[in-house]
């Protein structure tokens, strides 16, 4: 692995964190993510396309009243690689509080992410 690739990943990384805490997750998909990229839930069928998967996060984005949290525990960076665990609490349009424990692996290309999938119980 080469340091200058391990260098360009963490900040690529950081700069998605910083999107995510700033609520730009529709900016971050068009910003960080390849045209077909595919997002993968747990073991559900994956999205495929960056314009689908802005659809299904928008819809997301409409469930969500309040943001409380997103915090990063740990985080890995390898060969076009990087995989981050993450804590988020949010309020739910309806006042249902939900928390989430989960990790993420994404695989690059070129400072973007092809694939990424999301591993939560």
């Amino acid at each position: 692995m080469s340091t200058q690739l391990s260098i360009n990943l963490e900040d690529r990384l950081e700069d998605l964190f910083s999107y995510i805490r700033e609520g730009r997750i529709l900016d971050a998909l068009n910003d960080f993510y390849v045209e077909d990229a595919v997002m993968q839930e747990n073991t559900q069928p994956p999205t495929v396309g960056r314009a689908a998967n802005l659809e299904r996060e928008q819809q997301f984005l409409n469930t969500v009243k309040e943001w409380n949290r997103f915090d990063v525990i740990a985080k890995g960076i390898g060969d076009n690689v990087t995989f981050y665990e993450t804590v988020m609490d949010w309020v739910t349009t309806d006042g249902t509080p939900v928390h989430v424990e989960q990790v993420v692996v994404a695989k690059w290309q070129d400072g973007r992410i092809l694939h990424e999938r999301y591993y939560h119980s």
